[in-house]
């Protein structure tokens, strides 16, 4: 707990920073009216990308339990949003484990370029590998030559096996193969890299949709997880990115990159507010031991430092 503490407050620090030298500005001065109050703090969470209906949620869910007058109302209210924070993110926390029932246990992992989806893969089969479990990784981005011999890279450093094709294959072919293998070869975890794409883009999200059918006919309970990989830095546009992802496909968890350079975190609250699906795992630095599990107490302990 100690560790990932220091992890996520390393990852945290921008965002909090911000967040908490706003916050105490606003409790600065004495008699501010209630109204001007909650208008300072809906800005503050809005700012941090928490995004309008979840600003809207937290905060009314604030009002109902504070007094509007008193002492110690700068206290009050920040143990009551830490406490909304909490509630919100874990409801959703909770759905969020892999279960590893089925064997080999497969993993879809989409999202547009840029975010860091084939290095997310490196590092969650190193984290699968130190758990003992066994994995074996499929590129079934064939357009880029670069990208198969990127993700052989990761599987090098982690010691696991890599299936790929020609450059130009079809995709799905590619994960229908490796699905064969996984199984021939009683491996526990499966994890399908595919292109990175514009997700407005409709031929390619419908590659996708093949790529997720041709599984589900070689293993009818396949894919088992379907990982979105999103930048933290592109805000709220990543909630658009999440959305039709999610309808294409059906997103049942997001990995959330780059954490660590973006002073707007409060997009992890926004994604579980706006949209019900859990992160699963964010990052919060180049490291390959800094891909962490989401924990919604650490984080919230994490943003208020």
């Amino acid at each position: 707990m100690a560790k990932h503490l220091t992890l996520w407050e390393k990852g945290l620090g921008r965002t909090r920073e911000g967040f908490l030298e706003k916050l105490t500005r606003v409790f600065k001065g004495k008699g501010r009216e209630n109204n001007a109050l909650w208008e300072d703090l809906e800005r503050i969470l809005i700012e941090g990308d928490v995004g309008v209906e979840t600003t809207a949620q937290i905060i009314d869910n604030v009002k109902k339990s504070v007094s509007e007058t008193g002492e110690g109302l700068e206290e009050k209210v920040r143990s009551l949003l830490k406490h909304s924070m909490w509630n919100l993110l874990w409801s959703e926390t909770v759905k969020a484990e892999s279960s590893f029932q089925e064997k080999p246990y497969v993993i879809l992992v989409v999202g547009v370029n840029g975010t860091g989806k084939t290095t997310t893969i490196g590092k969650l089969a190193h984290r699968f590998r130190k758990e003992g479990k066994t994995v074996l990784l499929a590129c079934s981005d064939t357009f880029r030559a670069a990208a198969g011999e990127q993700l052989e890279v990761w599987g090098k450093r982690v010691g696991v096996d890599v299936i790929r094709q020609l450059t130009g294959a079809d995709p799905a072919s590619v994960a229908f193969d490796a699905l064969d293998a996984a199984t021939a070869r009683g491996v526990d975890v499966l994890i399908v890299d595919t292109a990175g794409r514009l997700h407005t883009k409709v031929n390619l999200m419908e590659e996708l949709k093949k790529i997720r059918r041709v599984l589900a006919k070689r293993m009818e309970s396949a894919p088992h997880e379907v990982i979105l990989v999103l930048d933290a830095t592109t805000g709220q546009n990543g909630l658009s990115q999440a959305r039709l992802f999610t309808e294409a496909v059906g997103v049942t968890g997001i990995v959330l990159t780059k954490l660590d350079g973006t002073a707007r975190g409060g997009i992890v609250l926004a994604i579980h507010g706006n949209l019900g699906i859990p992160v699963k795992w964010v990052g919060v630095g180049e490291g390959l031991e800094d891909l962490l599990p989401f924990d919604a107490e650490v984080f919230v302990e994490g943003l208020f430092g």
